[in-house]
């Protein structure tokens, strides 16, 4: 009987484009790897989307089987699953081992087979389920375990100027979106069918834009009535009716780089009640834009911005923070818990950080200008300022349709 292979090397065609040049790649690891001799780690192995994603260009589709990125001093090494054949070795940065699932824990023998046993290893302790962190202990009999996740954060949160070129592309596209769900808005009209109008466009752009990637993820939450009462409601078989408060919610997804773009709308006329909640609210984000600032601190903005509300008795309406990092995350994986704004964080801006303001009020049904009302831009952190890449426009004047 043939002998089936624990794991092996499956090359089936040339490297791919990446998102980002080799040098970018290679930064990212030297940077890390600072972050490995500071801690005396021989290695590191990293099973989130986003890690992954950031060290190796690779983002993987899980479906029940796990991934992995190993990096050593010496290596950078995506340890994928033998379903995806050819696709991960093309589409990262480094080697790429293929487990097979001819056995049980094929995976953690390959990553046991890179890393060796008895060394001292970085992890992501907040990705690490309880039954992997056993299977990590009994297959690498570690020396020494770290949790890596708040360093390759802090790394992650300070963009280079490669992932800034993205993001701003990511934000052209979202204003796009943003326009063509403006234009398909009218009276009787599914939210659904606005949503796809507005996907549709992204889409179409993002392939224009970069015809050499892959394409997934991007997704709109087109809200009416009382939908528009949660951040992330999804979107429903709902017919628009004149006088509804709308949510416009768009996240093109570019290589695993979320950007977004969300804005209030009225079909017809605001009543009297909405429309003094709606400026008070767009008078929050230009406020909260006016304090995003190098050397400004993340709960020092959000208690500036509580104030604001509470002079207009509205503070108790605000539903979750004012803002959020950029960069590899999306609405199933990755987060920058670092860089939000909100009370329990101290992070001071720095150049080179990307960051949201995006105020929001929800007023429950049965008040007068019930529904949510919410704002987002994204901005970039420079050196004597910051710099609003988000175009499409805020407010009533141009947001009340019909």
């Amino acid at each position: 009987m043939t002998k089936r292979p624990e794991f092996y090397t499956c090359e089936n065609g040339a490297k791919a484009v990446l998102p980002f040049a080799p040098e970018e790649y290679e930064a990212r690891l030297a940077g890390l790897r600072d972050l490995m001799e500071m801690h005396g780690l021989d290695a590191c192995l990293f099973s989130s989307m986003h890690n992954i994603a950031y060290y190796s260009g690779f983002l993987y589709c899980s479906f029940g089987r796990p991934y992995g990125l190993v990096v050593t001093r010496e290596r950078s090494v995506v340890i994928s699953a033998g379903v995806d054949a050819g696709q991960p070795g093309r589409r990262c940065h480094g080697g790429a081992p293929t487990y097979t699932d001819w056995a049980r824990d094929n995976y953690w023998r390959a990553v046991a087979h890179v890393i060796g046993t008895g060394k001292a290893v970085g992890v992501e302790a907040d990705h690490l389920t309880m039954v992997n962190a056993e299977k990590f202990s009994h297959f690498l009999k570690p020396a020494r375990g770290l949790d890596i996740a708040p360093g390759t954060m802090a790394q992650r949160m300070v963009k280079s100027e490669a992932e800034i070129a993205l993001i701003r592309h990511g934000a052209a596209v979202a204003d796009l979106g943003g326009h063509a769900i403006r234009d398909a808005i009218r009276e009787g009209v599914r939210e659904i069918d606005v949503a796809m109008a507005g996907r549709d466009a992204m889409e179409a752009e993002i392939a224009r834009r970069f015809p050499d990637a892959e394409y997934r993820d991007t997704w709109v939450w087109f809200q009416s009535g009382l939908n528009t009462d949660g951040a992330h409601n999804p979107v429903t078989g709902r017919r628009l009716k004149r006088g509804d408060i709308l949510s416009l919610n768009c996240f093109p997804m570019i290589s695993g780089y979320y950007t977004a773009l969300e804005r209030t709308m009225f079909l017809g006329e605001a009543d009297p009640a909405s429309l003094k909640i709606w400026e008070a609210n767009v008078a929050a984000h230009e406020y909260g834009i006016s304090l995003l600032q190098p050397g400004a601190r993340c709960d020092e903005i959000t208690g500036k911005i509580n104030a604001f509300f509470e002079e207009r008795d509205l503070l108790q309406y605000r539903t979750f923070g004012y803002g959020h990092s950029f960069g590899v995350l999306s609405h199933y994986y990755g987060r920058e818990a670092g860089l939000e704004l909100r009370e329990d964080i101290d992070t001071v801006l720095e150049p080179g950080m990307v960051i949201s303001m995006e105020p929001m009020l929800t007023l429950p049904e049965g008040r007068p200008g019930a529904g949510g009302y919410r704002e987002h831009d994204i901005l970039v952190i420079g050196e004597d300022g910051a710099e609003n890449i988000t175009g499409y426009p805020y407010g009533p004047g141009f947001n009340t349709i019909g």
